[in-house]
């Protein structure tokens, strides 16, 4: 999910024009807050944290090859598979309160940030 939140601008940005581009650029660390404001608000509401987890799984088959005449053989091999899994991780729910509220802290902050940048974007870029 978060490397969609990051890629999906990335792509909006290669399409925009120069005003949209410093926009965009101007509203990045915004964009990251909201994420991490909403995560941290999710695991408050669940009253745990959801960790991404890879499994590499390796299974024995059959693979085919061909020898330099043309004919097909058989043998035996391992395909190697990675599994991503969501794993409950268990929070302190004081600290990820306070996490939050420092997190709308710097939010309001940036913000105010933001919206002075965005002036000057529109200022460097009239259309």
């Amino acid at each position: 999910m978060r490397t969609a939140l990051f890629i999906v601008p990335l792509l909006l940005t290669a399409c925009a024009t120069p005003r949209e581009a410093c926009m965009n650029d101007v509203n990045r660390e915004v964009r990251i807050l909201d994420a991490l404001i909403g995560e941290t608000r999710e695991n408050l509401a669940r009253g745990f944290a959801v960790e991404e987890r890879q499994q590499v799984r390796t299974r024995r088959t059959f693979c085919t090859g061909r020898n330099s005449d043309g004919s097909r053989f058989r043998f035996r091999c391992d395909k190697t598979s990675t599994i991503k899994r969501n794993v409950p991780v268990a929070i302190d729910l004081n600290a990820e309160r306070a996490k939050l509220v420092s997190l709308e802290q710097r939010q309001v902050q940036n913000i105010s940030n933001a919206e002075s940048g965005i002036a000057q974007c529109i200022a460097r870029y009239p259309e």
